[in-house]
């Protein structure tokens, strides 16, 4: 079982800077494609980015390319999300998702995802 926890979130002014956390305390991450999705207040749920279980490879949506990094640290357990440059419209709930490697198909659709942590609020002032 993978049970994750996310953490980081916070309030920050517009133009700053947030690292998100996302860690197991189950089995191990690193056989697992791991994905962060945000959901902002009456909204669905989209996807932000992701990377792969090598860390290899990583992807993410337009409206964050260039100010979002994704990373991870097989060893920790842990998948990190820093966020640079935030925007008022970057205010959500974040949630960190595993999905088995060798599950074919996008990134970005969440029932492709098997285990989702309860997600951390970010919340940026203009």
């Amino acid at each position: 079982q993978v049970q994750l926890v996310e953490s980081g979130g916070g309030l920050v002014q517009g133009g700053g800077s947030l690292r998100l956390s996302c860690a197991s305390s189950g089995r191990t991450l690193s056989t697992y494609d791991m994905g962060w999705f945000r959901q902002a207040p009456g909204k669905e749920r989209v996807f932000v980015g992701g990377i792969s279980w090598s860390g290899l490879s990583t992807y993410y949506t337009d409206s964050v390319k260039g100010r979002f990094t994704i990373s991870r640290d097989n060893a920790k357990n842990a998948v990190y999300l820093q966020m640079n440059s935030l925007k008022p419209e970057d205010t959500a709930v974040y949630y960190c998702a595993a999905r088995d490697r060798q599950r074919p198909g996008n990134w970005g659709i969440p029932r492709l995802y098997d285990y989702w942590g309860q997600g951390t609020k970010v919340t940026v002032s203009s």
